[in-house]
């Protein structure tokens, strides 16, 4: 017999676990948005900003940092999902989530390693525009 108590955290770690996968179908819709010529181009901005970060190893805050480390994932990735949402077409949405479900897994290393590349041209363009200044 099980008590109330595992019966309780049983159940939560199910809408934990529904959550996640939730939120994972998001991302997805959204990686495949920033991939859609369709898409426009704030949206498409967005949507692939929120889907690299999602799927990046790499972190705003450190995850080993006890607490503050997991509340970018549980509350930036969520605001980001939503805003990317709300700025891409309803048609466009049901399209990507069609897609979504039989869109092969993105790879996090690839994505991550992806966004790493972004950042340091960014920061080398930074440098250079301001040495031509």
């Amino acid at each position: 017999y099980r008590t109330r108590v595992e019966i309780g955290l049983h159940e939560m770690w199910q809408r934990l676990k529904a959550w996640a996968r939730r939120i994972y179908k998001d991302v997805m819709v959204l990686y495949i948005a920033g991939k859609d010529s369709r898409t426009p181009r704030v949206a498409k901005w967005v949507a692939i900003g929120v889907a690299a970060y999602a799927l990046s190893p790499i972190d705003l805050i450190p995850d080993f940092i006890p607490v503050i480390g997991y509340l970018d994932d549980v509350i930036l990735v969520p605001l980001g999902i939503a805003l990317a949402i709300r700025l891409l077409p309803a048609d466009l949405i049901q399209d990507f989530r069609l897609a979504a479900e039989t869109h092969a897994p993105v790879s996090a290393v690839q994505l991550g390693a992806w966004l790493v590349i972004f950042a340091w041209i960014c920061a080398a363009a930074g440098v250079a525009w301001l040495l031509g200044r």
